[in-house]
């Protein structure tokens, strides 16, 4: 890799057809991976379970997360995605999935370890504030199956969340910043299907998602790497499910699909502050936004 080389311009030496295979092949190795590792997954479970409804109905809830299995199958679907990530830069650019996750190439893991402690700090501290002086206090009222349904928040949702990290802020960003001379597009273009790939939804869910994939990429941008997406993005997905879990259900926030402008503008500047912080803190470390004058490995650890 020549050096000093911008983050969305990693796949810009290679010919432009290879990216815009790769868009075609991420977006469909996408829709087939989930598709078939959300099936296996149900089908194991219900095996396993032997629940004594038809296979049909048990899909069915599973797809609405009325049983664990269904939470289960959803968040290894798309962290499966990774392993596409993996597949086409190995396959298609001959480049290992390091150059996905930064400039050095490789996960900076001192940086994402302080980003998700940046996070942490100012998205619950925000839910917590809002908790205390919002007009309707929490209702603590555990569903069925919390155990379960925490153990995959805990051991599945990160893996989750940097899947549609390293597709959507990486991949994507990528093979797109090889047809444009402006990042800017491939930042426009990936974080509007991510908004748009989350289903049916009103204009202020949309742009809440939107906004949160504008402020990811541009963290790349600044930064130089994936960490601090990655990071509020498991953050916000953690909390976001562990909440639902002790105050009504997994099915129940997997069912909302509206959401009021006040809350939609609340979560965006949250989001925009982390962003604040971490780009502060990629500054204090000096993190490289480029890539480096001297090839290195693919396992950076700063």
């Amino acid at each position: 890799m020549p050096p000093g080389v911008a983050y969305p311009a990693v796949l810009s030496q290679q010919p432009p057809w290879r990216a815009l295979l790769g868009i075609v092949l991420a977006l469909a190795g996408y829709t087939v991976v989930t598709a078939l590792v959300s099936s296996a997954v149900v089908g194991a479970g219900y095996l396993a379970q032997q629940p004594g409804v038809p296979l049909g109905d048990y899909r069915a809830a599973a797809v609405r997360y009325q049983n664990p299995v269904g939470f289960l199958a959803q968040s290894l679907s798309i962290a499966a995605v990774i392993a596409v990530c993996w597949a086409l830069m190995r396959w298609l650019h001959g480049l290992p999935l390091g150059w996905l996750s930064s400039v050095r190439p490789g996960l900076r893991w001192r940086y994402l370890g302080w980003c998700l402690l940046a996070a942490a700090v100012v998205v619950y501290g925000i839910v917590a504030a809002t908790a205390v002086v919002g007009p309707q206090p929490l209702v603590w009222r555990p569903q069925p199956g919390l155990v379960a349904v925490l153990l995959v928040v805990v051991l599945v949702t990160p893996l989750q969340s940097a899947a549609e990290e390293y597709l959507f802020r990486g991949y994507l960003l990528q093979t797109m910043g090889s047809f444009f001379p402006t990042p800017w597009v491939g930042v426009i273009l990936s974080s509007l299907l991510f908004a748009a790939l989350h289903g049916s939804q009103n204009l202020p869910l949309f742009v809440n998602r939107l906004a949160f994939g504008l402020l990811a990429a541009t963290l790349v941008l600044a930064t130089g790497g994936l960490e601090a997406g990655i990071a509020a993005h498991i953050i916000n997905n953690v909390g976001a499910y562990t909440l639902a879990g002790f105050t009504a259900s997994i099915a129940d926030l997997r069912a909302v699909r509206s959401l009021g402008w006040s809350d939609a503008m609340l979560d965006v500047a949250g989001f925009a502050l982390f962003a604040v912080v971490a780009v502060l803190l990629a500054r204090r470390l000096r993190l490289p936004v480029t890539t480096p004058a001297t090839p290195t490995g693919s396992g950076g650890r700063r």
